[in-house]
């Protein structure tokens, strides 16, 4: 059972064997959201069914909480079942940006107790590398059960986070960018900055030039340095919309660090008040 990462080469022998993996294509691109659907369109990983983050892995927005609110997870459940993830089924998730979307799928079906779910290291690129092949078209699903189960991964709120503020009981990493974090060249949300107090940590660094992660190791090393002391279950991540983080806690996970919260909003939900307070630099 893979429940981190996989590489390409594993996932081709994987697919070859009697119990291939339910494979989830999530490509996508914040500034053109119908990037996805024509990439899956041109050619996909054999067998490969098609989530888009904003329709499948995204919920409603009402302006106050985020660019990338939690789905419902019933309905999430349901898609998912329709597509043939079932109880006990290794799940495969891919895209070609690092991981950065394939990351809130692993994340999501972690939340709904879903162990058997990891991500193709490298996307793309590394199932071509190895040998795979694309095909076009989109196979037959075949509906399963799925059962929702005592969630692998942990929340806070807006409101634990303002609290969180006067009476520390955990510390927040922003994986955006680290000017963005300072409050520099922000393009994306309204407000510039990040909440008081938090650390950055980029979730590119979570991989090496070749765009596959880490070593756990060295991950393990460089996150330790950032915790400083800190237990990684007292870590609470955020991002700009609640994706990105998620990168950040697969990499943890993957360098045996687990344990750490989500702060689905992030800071599109925490910047749509103006009464929160805002830190730059």
């Amino acid at each position: 059972m893979y429940q981190t990462l996989i590489s390409g080469a594993d996932l081709l022998v994987l697919q070859a064997g009697a119990t291939p993996a339910l494979l989830l294509d999530c490509r996508f691109q914040l500034a053109d959201p119908g990037y996805g659907a024509r990439a899956y369109a041109d050619g996909h990983l054999p067998g490969a069914h098609y989530l888009h983050l904003d329709d499948d892995l995204s919920g409603s927005k009402t302006g106050r909480n985020g660019r990338h609110p939690l789905p419902e997870l019933a309905t999430l459940a349901a898609r998912l079942a329709a597509l043939g993830v079932g109880d006990g089924q290794q799940v495969v998730a891919y895209d070609d940006a690092g991981g950065m979307f394939a990351a809130r799928a692993w994340w999501l079906l972690r939340l709904m107790g879903h162990a058997e779910v990891a991500v193709l290291d490298g996307g793309v690129a590394t199932w071509l590398a190895a040998g795979g092949a694309l095909e076009t078209g989109e196979p037959a699903a075949q509906r399963a059960v799925f059962s929702r189960r005592a969630p692998l991964e942990g929340t806070v709120s807006c409101a634990a986070v303002l609290d969180n503020l006067a009476a520390p009981a955990f510390v927040v990493v922003d994986a955006r960018g680290a000017d963005r974090f300072a409050g520099q060249n922000e393009t994306i949300d309204p407000v510039a900055g990040h909440i008081p107090g938090a650390r950055n940590r980029p979730f590119m660094q979570n991989l090496d030039a070749d765009g596959r992660f880490k070593a756990p190791e060295t991950l393990a090393a460089e996150w330790r340095q950032l915790f400083a002391g800190v237990p990684a279950e007292a870590v609470v991540h955020q991002c700009g919309s609640g994706v990105t983080a998620c990168h950040n806690l697969l990499a943890l996970a993957h360098a045996g660090l687990p344990g750490g919260r989500l702060y689905p909003g992030s800071w599109s939900e925490w910047c749509s008040d103006p009464g929160r307070p805002v830190e730059a630099g």
